[in-house]
């Protein structure tokens, strides 16, 4: 279920005239209240760190990843193996970014993907909200021109348009393209990314080419830090200044947020208005003094209750759209933003074999998809391996080879099901289609499933799930 923010300026406009009355509360009261507040908050605040720090240059950068407000990021390529930037890298899709600011209308145009080619645009608002996913399961194959304009935005939609309403100031488009790894398929790709524009609704037919702002010269938190650390660093007071900051207009919640709202107000959190710890008495301030640091622990102390474990198996469904539940949204704000919806992918997971036992390259697993019980879905399916240390990151290897999927021609045994070999070495010339490379060490398995089956056999409902992981010596 999706929320519209309508009667919500009107909400923050009664907190902020003060018509929700204050209430007298001890130390810890006001420490609950904050620390809920702070969950709360926790996804719009990686959200727009991560706006800021992605957007703070004057120049599209590959190696920083960052660009523009306005203008794509294409990666035109897999990352390499000793990529270390974000953690469980794609090997499958080729990503094109943009962050937009819709205080004025713009347009987002992409052009039609031939061959069938997998496509998705899932579109996130500054509560990490995917609040629009235009693509191959959505929108079809054809080329298309989407208007986005905040909510109340009242003008006439062009013809050959479709508007796109958008609750915040700042959104993101965080776009795949199906790639297959070849020199071929990436020069395709490329040429298709190279299409893919944003042009202000008042320029729309014009020769346009966007011109960076100026950057801000005193930043008000690191742009190069990791944004878990950058809103550490913010401390109780700075996070919430400038949660309620952006809140007043940029990020106004919505009408299913009011109890959290009129919560927050009873410790002087309101949209609009700097937090006043001054206030408070010694005790209840040093209570609030290392709520950042408590607050981030809680977030991680929640990261395995997203989903369930099945054979082995962490399998993670609704995220994307999450209502009220803060403490879910929060979640993958600090370990995985942003989420699809569970419509477009889910990523199933396991560090374990069929025992129990971590997986590690001092043994051989195989996994067996029994015939006609491969993943199912209408997009497409791999298996990446990721070596853990300090993160998961694909493991070198001569075949430079991180995914296993259909697309290796996968060998089938004669009663037609398929094996996969999981290990150091190799299997055997007959059988490195189906083979990942295993590091020496402690590696997990992620199984990407795009566009899944919403009818049986499906993982969406629990009707089918991945096969377990069986080490073999």
């Amino acid at each position: 279920m999706k929320f519209k923010r309508t009667a919500s300026f009107a909400l923050a406009a009664a907190l902020v005239s003060g018509s929700v009355p204050a209430l007298a509360l001890t130390a810890d009261q006001v420490k609950g209240i904050a620390m809920d507040a702070y969950i709360y908050g926790y996804s719009m605040m990686t959200t727009e760190v991560t706006r800021r720090q992605m957007t703070h240059t004057t120049d599209v950068s590959l190696k920083e990843l960052k660009a523009p407000m306005g203008q794509f990021l294409n990666v035109p390529r897999y990352p390499p193996a000793e990529y270390r930037g974000i953690s469980a890298p794609n090997a499958d899709t080729l990503y094109s970014v943009a962050w937009i600011d819709v205080s004025e209308p713009q347009v987002f145009s992409h052009p039609a993907m031939p061959d069938g080619r997998f496509y998705m645009f899932p579109m996130y608002d500054l509560w990490m909200g995917d609040f629009t996913s235009k693509g191959s399961r959505t929108a079809g194959q054809g080329a298309a021109n989407y208007l986005l304009t905040r909510s109340d935005w009242k003008g006439e939609v062009p013809k050959g348009m479709v508007h796109v309403p958008v609750e915040t100031r700042y959104m993101i488009i965080l776009g795949r393209t199906y790639a297959n790894g070849t020199q071929a398929d990436y020069k395709a790709v490329n040429g298709l990314q190279s299409q893919l524009k944003v042009t202000p609704l008042s320029a729309w037919g014009t020769d346009y080419k966007s011109m960076p702002a100026a950057l801000d010269p005193n930043p008000p938190f690191s742009m190069t830090d990791k944004p878990q650390k950058a809103i550490l660093d913010m401390g109780t007071k700075g996070y919430f200044d400038m949660m309620t900051r952006i809140m007043c207009k940029d990020a106004p919640p919505v009408g299913a947020d009011t109890p959290m709202i009129e919560k927050m107000a009873q410790i002087g959190l309101k949209p609009c208005e700097p937090f006043d710890m001054g206030k408070f008495d010694t005790q209840t301030q040093a209570a609030l003094k290392d709520l950042p640091q408590e607050a981030l622990k809680r977030i991680g102390d929640n990261q395995k209750s997203l989903g369930q474990i099945v054979d082995g198996w962490q399998i993670t469904k609704g995220l994307g759209e999450f209502g009220t539940d803060y403490m879910k949204r929060a979640v993958v704000a600090a370990f995985g933003w942003p989420s699809n919806v569970q419509e477009d992918a889910v990523y199933p997971y396991t560090m374990v074999d069929s025992t129990g036992a971590a997986l590690n390259g001092a043994h051989k697993y195989t996994l067996t998809f029994a015939k006609a019980q491969e993943p199912p879905v209408k997009g497409f399916w791999s298996i990446t391996m990721y070596q853990i240390d300090q993160g998961w990151w694909f493991v070198p290897n001569a075949l430079n080879k991180f995914t296993v999927s259909p697309r290796n021609d996968l060998k089938k045994n004669a009663d037609g099901s398929v094996t996969l070999y999981f290990q150091t070495e190799s299997p055997g010339k007959d059988k490195e289609a189906n083979w990942l490379p295993a590091p020496k060490g402690d590696f997990n398995l992620m199984l990407r499933m795009y566009w899944p089956q919403e009818s049986n056999p499906s993982i969406l409902n629990g009707s089918w799930t991945p096969p377990k992981v069986v080490k073999v010596d």
